[in-house]
């Protein structure tokens, strides 16, 4: 009786973080005016688009006779491409995202689903397909498919300290979005990016930090734990520690952009006391979004 209970109360709290992060995604996601969503380009589609100027090159059959007649010019019809993009989505939910320094702020794994879920639904009423990395099913269109995505933002790996992105197959010219710290292994971290990147998709890093942990502003004796208490550390000179440990996060940062750089993608850094909406607005727009 024991284990059902604990199954029916980890399903309850799994629905109700559901219901919170798609209040919180919602809300993100309607502050960002909802345009073309970026697909407005020349193409074989049905929908008309505009009309350009016809050039030598041009072939009789394209020119619109009943728009050149109206004018001493002739004019091509234009079409624009309707072809829909697949887009995958991976918010880490490890231990070290459970992180926050002060109650007034979200946690990282927090702010990383939320984004995750606001740019989904962002994506989905552009008639986008989206889907998480850690999940075998193929990016889907449609908001039933957001609700599978809040569900599986809902749920955390707190028995396993820092996550590694996940490695999915995925078709050439599909996009990646990575959400995370990136604080752990850097092998690990640069193994399961590089076998997204070596797939030829475009990729998106997005890395959520703590105020704290870029700010380190411990001073004399102090013990810090990991999140699960796998690991530990005291000194007795928190201050002396302090240029050590940015130039570290500086070099991790900078091995993020240098990656990013390597292989065609992009690269943001945001922090959970800023507004999520700066970087939510970073995704819309190199994504493919217009405001």
């Amino acid at each position: 009786m024991s284990q059902m209970t604990g199954i029916r109360d980890t399903a309850e709290n799994i629905t109700q973080g559901m219901a919170a992060l798609m209040a919180d995604a919602h809300l993100l996601a309607a502050s960002i005016s909802h345009g073309a969503h970026g697909r407005r380009r020349q193409g074989e589609g049905e929908e008309f688009w505009q009309y350009r100027a016809a050039i030598s090159t041009d072939a009789i059959r394209d020119i619109d006779w009943r728009r050149s007649a109206r004018s001493d010019d002739h004019f091509i019809r234009q079409h624009e491409w309707q072809n829909t993009q697949s887009v995958h989505l991976w918010a880490d939910r490890g231990a070290s995202m459970l992180f926050r320094s002060q109650d007034d702020l979200p946690t990282k794994a927090n702010r990383a689903s939320v984004l995750a879920l606001a740019i989904s639904i962002l994506l989905a009423k552009a008639g986008e397909k989206v889907g998480p990395m850690d999940m075998a099913d193929p990016p889907k269109s449609g908001f039933v498919q957001i609700d599978k995505v809040a569900l599986h933002l809902a749920q955390t790996n707190p028995d396993q300290e820092f996550s590694t992105p996940a490695r999915k197959h995925m078709r050439q010219g599909q996009k990646a979005v990575f959400i995370s710290d990136f604080l752990g292994d850097w092998d690990q971290i640069f193994e399961g990016l590089s076998y997204a990147a070596n797939q030829n998709v475009s990729g998106y890093l997005v890395q959520v930090l703590d105020p704290v942990e870029e700010i380190f502003p411990f001073k004399g004796r102090t013990k810090l734990f990991s999140v699960n208490e796998g690991h530990n550390f005291e000194t007795l000179r928190a201050q002396s520690l302090r240029d050590e440990y940015r130039e570290k996060l500086l070099g991790r940062k900078e091995a993020l952009q240098q990656l990013a750089t390597k292989t065609g993608w992009q690269y943001y850094c945001h922090r959970t006391d800023e507004t999520a909406l700066t970087p939510l607005l970073w995704l819309y727009q190199v994504l493919g979004g217009k405001t």
